[in-house]
């Protein structure tokens, strides 16, 4: 039986792409680099800041992505993230979840200050157990913060279920030794989870929920 949940944040829990693009594009601005698109910015979220800097900044001009990304991060975190929501069905899902008792967590590889930020503004009152961003543990896939997260939370690996909608997140949870549901809600197409392994999915949090219900004995 399900006793606990960790999630992703970008493209799981928030759609965070369009205030993420305006604060990296500003960035870029600074330093005379063109901007991303949203397309272009789906493909490279999901392995931290950094990482997502250094795939914004053209090849050519890599000697800028330092730059860019001390620019960035705190940009960001002080960012009031008006453009960032829930997906549709989910408010009535985490409501659920935690009325059911499942405990909630985030495991997001976005920079710890920016994380708390974003669940500050747009998951407060969803009762969240622990949020946990980049800093204190390796990003994902490393399996640290999840496992961190496993023992504050008290519960085993087959109590466990991880969701997100990047490969970072199902390779996560493969790492840990516990069940993934892959949001096709999100970043990422089906297509592309398969090729790193996901085998369960769900198009929206209602089937979520139903998978939750059918597959890992939720009473909600």
């Amino acid at each position: 039986m399900v006793k606990a949940i960790i999630f992703d944040l970008d493209g799981t829990l928030v759609n965070s792409a369009p205030d993420i693009r305006t604060v990296l594009n500003g960035s870029l601005a600074k330093f005379g680099l063109p901007p991303v698109s949203l397309e272009k910015l789906y493909s490279i979220l999901g392995d931290g800041a950094y990482n997502l800097v250094d795939r914004a900044v053209p090849a050519d001009k890599k000697q800028l992505v330092k730059a860019v990304y001390d620019d960035y991060v705190p940009a960001y975190a002080a960012w009031d993230n008006s453009a960032t929501a829930l997906y549709e069905g989910e408010a009535e899902a985490l409501t659920r979840l935690k009325a059911a008792g499942v405990k909630l967590a985030v495991l997001s590889n976005k920079p710890q200050d920016a994380t708390l930020a974003v669940c500050n503004q747009k998951l407060d009152g969803f009762g969240f157990d622990i949020v946990v961003g980049q800093g204190r543990f390796p990003l994902k896939p490393d399996p640290a913060g999840a496992l961190y997260i496993m023992e504050q939370l008290g519960v085993k690996k087959d109590e466990c279920v991880f969701t997100g909608d990047g490969e970072t997140d199902f390779l996560t949870a493969k790492n840990v030794g516990i069940a993934c549901i892959s949001a096709l809600w999100g970043f990422r197409t089906r297509e592309r989870l398969a090729s790193f392994g996901a085998t369960l999915f769900a198009d929206n949090y209602a089937q979520f929920l139903q998978i939750l219900q059918e597959k890992f004995s939720l009473k909600a």
